[in-house]
């Protein structure tokens, strides 16, 4: 016999013995306890009739007459709320049980007291049976849906935990990064070896059927070796042979124009090799730097969410008993801590009656067990019915933010070379994108939009802002391309406090304005994909209620035609009076247009971001 059967078996017997609990001549505890397990399903059957053998036991035939009409009462208010409003709340069946021994008690008739006394009894036990539902329907609710431990004897071995798989995969691909960066650094002039190899190469092909060949290789002190390392240099400096060395070789060798134009021959093909070589050291480094993201990937993964479910499992029962009294039936339940503290909440949860329920109405219930607004995750369903859905519910953040966007094309232009992206992402982040491709026109547009594509999808991923830029630049390095460049303008906002983080890689200005106060934070780093290495400038403001970002490109203030551009734009910003983002982006471009008497001489974008307290 299972644990729930168990349960089921003391509910029983504890519908018997309450029929024992008398105070001043009432039976408080019959009604309160049927009213507390009627409403948490089960055979209500089984539960009247039990109730009814410990009433016929235990109390008189005139009590056992008012309280059986008592509870049947009570049964059919509860059964008709349900069917009406699918669900029952704890004080809907306060009010039933304690409605109905008070109208039971006012009916003389049944139960033969008329005496004033009584009818004060009456009251007082009708108070008393609500205040022992509103206080035994949680307690109740916890012992019914427990969940079993794991009392399993004798099970020794035990499988990792994911996270210390996570943190094993981690170590692996660090290694295999150190691995790879443990190589050769990059080449830029030619070894003696090198050079060397060259020189036997030459030697092969034009000294090989020269008869005086023995005679100027044979003895190390031979002026040909010093004449062709000098060749070499002259070839490395220059491009070709300097004339001095060239007359040189000349009254030594007979062969001399041979020699110099096989070695421009053997040195273009080092150099290419060189390239070459170089070129495959760079994608080594690339890998390297993606392992290490993958790497710390998973270690984040490892150490992002901490189970506390056995810890707050008080708090859990009170969600399972919200829930249930909205008519939704929850398993599965986890409660995880972020490593910034806030909470997540994962379940398996089916309507109880197979109607319609709203995952909003659900989080309500969440937020009352759990005593902090939560909210439903990103991508959890709207609705949930009869079959089981899995739902996940976040701490609510303090701030919400909202976003505006104006753009413009270049004169004669049929496409913008700017692309944006406003990005929600998990954990209470909104990220604003901003990147402007090298040009104009589809070829900008397309760099530009898989600058944002990619930055999109490795910070969905998991992976870090630099990170992501830095996978970014390899992808465009590895690409090739030549002049395919781009800028890229970040800015992140954590909504639980409002911190901001500005990443910038030759980006223009980005702005912050507070009332009438613009603040700009400026950049000097290059476009992403021009080095392996990029320099990625990174800065902080604490952001407060009523904030603006606002990220420009370039072309918006190139136009202004001004010796401090950026100054213009503060003093445009700081006159704006308006708490619409997209008004205010509108507002950017409509005074941008008036200094350039309505041309548009290069793509603009403007991106604005407003931040408030919920």
């Amino acid at each position: 016999m299972n644990k729930t059967k168990w349960k089921e078996i003391i509910l029983y017997m504890i519908a018997v013995l309450v029929s024992k609990g008398r105070l001043a001549g009432c039976y408080p505890l019959i009604p309160g306890f049927f009213a507390v397990a009627f409403m948490e399903g089960g055979n209500r059957t089984l539960l009247l009739i039990f109730t009814i053998f410990g009433m016929a036991l235990f109390i008189p035939v005139q009590a056992m007459a008012k309280y059986t009409m008592a509870l049947l009462l009570t049964g059919l208010v509860i059964r008709l709320w349900e069917w009406a409003n699918r669900s029952c709340s704890a004080w809907i069946g306060a009010f039933a049980a304690g409605g109905s021994v008070l109208l039971l008690t006012a009916a003389g008739e049944i139960i033969q007291v008329r005496e004033r006394a009584a009818l004060w009894m009456g009251i007082l036990e009708s108070v008393f049976v609500c205040a022992m539902v509103m206080a035994a329907a949680p307690v109740l609710q916890r012992f019914l849906l427990e969940e079993a431990p794991d009392w399993r004897v004798g099970v020794t071995r035990r499988e990792p935990e994911h996270g210390e798989k996570l943190q094993n995969y981690a170590k692996s691909f660090n290694g295999l990064s150190q691995i790879f960066s443990q190589m050769e650094n990059f080449k830029g002039n030619f070894e003696p070896e090198e050079m060397g190899r060259m020189q036997q190469e030459i030697a092969s092909k034009v000294c090989i059927s020269c008869s005086q060949c023995a005679i100027c290789w044979q003895e190390e002190s031979s002026p040909m070796y010093s004449l062709f390392l000098r060749l070499f240099h002259s070839i490395e400096k220059r491009g070709g042979a300097a004339e001095e060395v060239h007359q040189e070789l000349s009254s030594y060798c007979p062969h001399s124009d041979s020699i110099v134009e096989e070695a421009l021959e053997v040195f273009e093909k080092a150099r290419l090799n060189l390239a070459w070589y170089n070129r495959l050291l760079e994608n080594r480094g690339i890998i390297a730097e993606q392992l290490d993201a993958m790497a710390y990937i998973m270690e984040d993964c490892a150490r992002e969410y901490k189970d506390i479910s056995g810890r707050e499992a008080k708090l859990l029962g009170a969600v399972k008993y919200r829930l249930k009294e909205r008519g939704a039936l929850a398993k599965d339940i986890r409660l995880y801590q972020r490593q910034n503290g806030k909470m997540s909440l994962q379940m398996t949860a089916a309507s109880r009656w197979g109607n319609c329920i709203t995952v909003k109405e659900m989080a309500k219930a969440v937020s009352q067990g759990l005593k902090r607004d939560m909210v439903p995750g990103k991508y959890t369903r709207s609705l949930i019915g009869r079959e089981e859905s899995f739902l996940v519910f976040e701490e609510d953040t303090l701030y919400h933010t909202l976003q505006g966007v104006a753009r413009l094309t270049k004169d004669h232009a049929q496409i913008s070379g700017d692309s944006f992206s406003f990005l929600e992402l998990e954990g209470g982040e909104c990220v604003l994108a901003l990147s402007d491709g090298m040009g104009s026109g589809i070829h900008a547009c397309k760099e530009s939009e898989m600058v944002i594509e990619l930055i999109e999808k490795f910070l969905e991923a998991g992976f870090r802002k630099e990170t992501a830029i830095r996978m970014m630049n390899s992808a465009m390095v590895i690409q090739g391309e030549e002049g395919s460049f781009s800028t890229v303008d970040m800015a992140s906002m954590d909504l639980y406090t409002g911190m901001c983080e500005f990443y910038k890689i030759g980006a223009a200005a980005t702005y912050i304005k507070r009332g009438e106060e613009v603040e700009c934070i400026s950049s000097a780093s290059l476009p992403a994909g021009i080095f392996h290495q990029l320099e990625i400038e990174r800065s902080s403001r604490q952001l407060k209620s009523g904030d603006f970002v606002v990220l420009v490109t370039d072309g918006v203030t190139d136009c202004l035609q001004v010796p401090m551009p950026e100054e213009t734009m503060q003093e445009i910003l700081g006159s704006l009076d308006t708490n619409n983002p997209e008004q205010m982006a509108k507002q950017v471009l409509e005074r941008i247009l008036i200094c350039t008497e309505s041309k548009v001489p290069d793509d603009m974008t403007v991106l604005v971001a407003g931040i408030w307290e919920k």
